[in-house]
């Protein structure tokens, strides 16, 4: 297994630094799209779809509708993004009610919805991310990333209280502090890097707190949905690592909310 992630991360990695740095304009887009209907096809099996046509149906749909925003000029408008806030809004309502208001969304095509408005905002968010520059697109990036590693730490050495113990019973809160600690040294770093002034500090640090607490609701919310179903990962599409969104379950909350607060830092 170990040996299979190894292999796995040393093919891929330089892949997606070169997609996300290396591209701009409709190159990133169609390289974003790729990724996340990769993401669709492993949603239609979280929303109760293990059949092949199925999951291509609900990522073709979803492919039109990407190609449909970016026609229409959708990719730069902020209502995909405010929907996207919208949606997290629900979600994390139902994380912090499961399995109490599993009825709410248990009927598939309340799940295929849902994945509607997790991956449309998060492609919209990756564009407008990355037409601002590569440096914002890359800390949201690098807050999500430092803010799992603190928490994982913290959470082992200090983890007491539960966060979801009927979602993920491995997360605690003290694990959610030690990512904001983690957060908040990022934060100096590129306070520094860009000669931020004290205020706009101050408010990309507010910011980015609120951004990796609802990485860890994006991050639950696909363990609810993985419990619900009675799987492990969303596909095998990424061999020791399991599935696409075991891997971007995270950004697809931090993305659409980061790019949408983003423009009033200034």
């Amino acid at each position: 297994m170990l040996r299979q992630r190894v292999l796995t991360a040393l093919v891929l990695a330089p892949l997606v630094l070169l997609g996300l740095f290396g591209l701009t304009g409709a190159s990133f887009a169609l390289f974003t799209a790729v990724v996340l209907l990769l993401g669709a096809w492993e949603w239609a099996r979280l929303a109760g779809f293990d059949a092949a046509l199925p999951r291509l149906v609900y990522a073709t749909g979803m492919a039109a509708l990407l190609l449909a925003a970016w026609f229409a000029g959708w990719v730069d408008d902020q209502w995909p993004l405010w929907l996207g806030a919208a949606g997290w809004l629900v979600n994390a309502w139902w994380v912090s009610r499961y399995p109490a208001a599993t009825t709410q969304w248990q009927q598939p095509a309340i799940r295929l919805a849902m994945g509607g408005w997790v991956l449309f905002p998060c492609w919209v968010g990756f564009s407008q991310l990355r037409q601002d520059g590569s440096e914002w697109l890359l800390f949201v990036l690098l807050l999500v990333w430092v803010a799992d590693i603190g928490a994982y730490f913290a959470g082992r050495r200090f983890g007491r209280r539960k966060l979801a113990p009927r979602v993920s019973p491995g997360k605690s809160w003290e694990g959610v502090y030690g990512g904001w600690v983690a957060v908040a040294l990022l934060v100096l770093a590129y306070a520094i890097w860009l000669d931020l002034s004290t205020s706009r500090t101050l408010g990309l640090l507010v910011v980015a707190v609120f951004v990796a607490y609802v990485s860890v609701v994006g991050d639950l919310l696909e363990s609810m949905l993985k419990r619900f179903r009675g799987i492990k990962d969303s596909s095998h599409l990424l061999p020791g690592h399991g599935g696409i969104l075991d891997r971007v379950d995270s950004l697809t909350a931090a993305i659409p909310i980061f790019a949408l607060i983003r423009p009033w830092l200034g």
